[in-house]
């Protein structure tokens, strides 16, 4: 058995540097595949929906290869194409964001802090769809994760800026900080006492361990050729 990370961007810099991040301490291998197609980095309802088809081109080039995975992580805070892969695969799958805001919601309402002004309607309405009425607010940076990642320092100060901004409602208790590339980021952040702050990609390790932990344990499929 082995699980599957799909980055549903064309960067194969960034599926690697998910895999690391998340492949230890996974009791069973981490398969980690990049879209064929669509854009670099997605940030716009068309860019959105394509990304989407690329999970599902994805999804059904790493089986006829390599065999159905005990579950399914779609790597991007915006969850592109889950619903149709939940609908094809038959295995457990989730994106990056419902597991980050069902983490956050246990601990009462909260925020998104994510860069790229698009994402803030987006994120909104992914949220509504999953019922997540316990989100207060999405705060978004002008400019994306992946220029956020470029200039760790501006990005530092700029995210920095955004969850002091979620950290004055009075009601929040977490908040999320979302994007497949700002991993790291977080443990530069400050939140006000009694405000947890919760790393999307982390999240999703954490979801990938517990699937991992619920199946069969069978021998590893070989993956050198991924």
């Amino acid at each position: 058995m082995h699980l599957l990370l799909v980055n549903p961007n064309t960067r194969d810099a960034l599926t690697r540097q998910l895999v690391e991040q998340m492949a230890p301490g996974l009791p069973m291998p981490l398969a980690g595949i990049t879209a064929a197609f669509g854009e670099s980095y997605i940030a716009s309802e068309v860019s959105y929906v394509v990304g989407a088809h690329a999970v599902l081109d994805g999804w059904q080039r790493h089986v006829a290869e390599h065999g159905v995975p005990a579950a399914v992580l779609v790597a991007c805070f915006g969850d592109p194409g889950v619903w149709a892969l939940r609908e094809l695969a038959g295995v457990p799958v989730i994106g990056l964001a419902e597991a980050a805001m069902q983490e956050a919601s246990a601990h009462g309402p909260f925020s998104i802090v994510t860069g790229g002004a698009a994402w803030g309607p987006m994120l909104q309405r992914l949220a509504r769809g999953l019922g997540m009425a316990q989100l207060q607010a999405v705060n978004t940076v002008d400019l994306s994760g992946d220029q956020l990642a470029a200039d760790p320092v501006r990005g530092t100060a700029l995210l920095q800026q955004a969850v002091d901004h979620a950290g004055n409602a009075d009601a929040v208790r977490a908040i999320v900080l979302g994007g497949a590339a700002l991993g790291g980021f977080a443990r530069q952040l400050r939140v006000p006492d009694g405000c947890a702050l919760l790393d999307s990609i982390e999240a999703g390790a954490r979801w990938l361990r517990r699937i991992a932990a619920q199946s069969d344990r069978s021998p590893a499929v070989d993956l050198e050729a991924q």
